[in-house]
């Protein structure tokens, strides 16, 4: 290098800096306090989405095990879907009934009561079931219909419940408009 370019570099001033803009004189403490703050909101911001989010992979997966569809124990036979009210502690199940007809087998586990509505009679039928030993769905639909049968043959014998207030409200509402027999 000669001499000439490091006299030339030397005769030039150097580039000014200047001193970058500063927030307005904020303490110390405050900043610490507000880095905290900002922290915390988003951790809580995180944990309600989280939350929000298993909330909703819960009751969807509810709803999908409710209403999945239930088969005999050997895969065959006619499915049953059911329905589950945690609220009124019930249990729904919507059952063939002979050819072309349906009917509804409540499970009111608070009144410890199983009713049967068959669409295709103008009758309920209900009976007390024990808490340590629930009957199955095949017998108590096999129950019902045989003495849905027994009442159809007797004819108006069968005397009606009078006395509607110990059925739950969903076999209330199930046989608001039949008439009510002990099975």
């Amino acid at each position: 290098m000669d001499g000439s370019s490091k006299e030339a570099l030397m005769e030039e001033a150097p580039p000014r800096y200047t001193a970058s803009p500063r927030l307005p004189c904020i303490p110390h403490q405050l900043k610490c306090l507000l880095v905290v703050v900002v922290v915390v909101v988003v951790l809580v911001v995180v944990i309600v989405a989280f939350l929000l989010l298993g909330l909703h992979i819960t009751e969807t997966h509810a709803e999908t095990v409710l209403r999945m569809t239930i088969h005999g124990l050997d895969g065959e036979g006619t499915p049953q879907h059911l329905s589950m009210s945690k609220k009124e502690r019930t249990g729904t199940f919507a059952v063939r009934d002979g050819l072309n007809a349906t009917a509804v087998v409540v499970y009111d586990y608070s009144k410890l009561l199983v009713g049967y509505r068959s669409w295709r009679h103008r009758a309920c039928y209900i009976t007390r079931v024990d808490k340590d030993n629930m009957p199955g769905l095949d017998a108590v639909t096999e129950t019902f219909q045989r003495r849905q049968a027994e009442v159809k043959g007797a004819g108006d014998n069968a005397v009606p419940l009078a006395d509607r207030s110990i059925l739950g409200t969903t076999v209330n509402i199930l046989c608001s408009t039949v008439p009510v027999y002990w099975a």
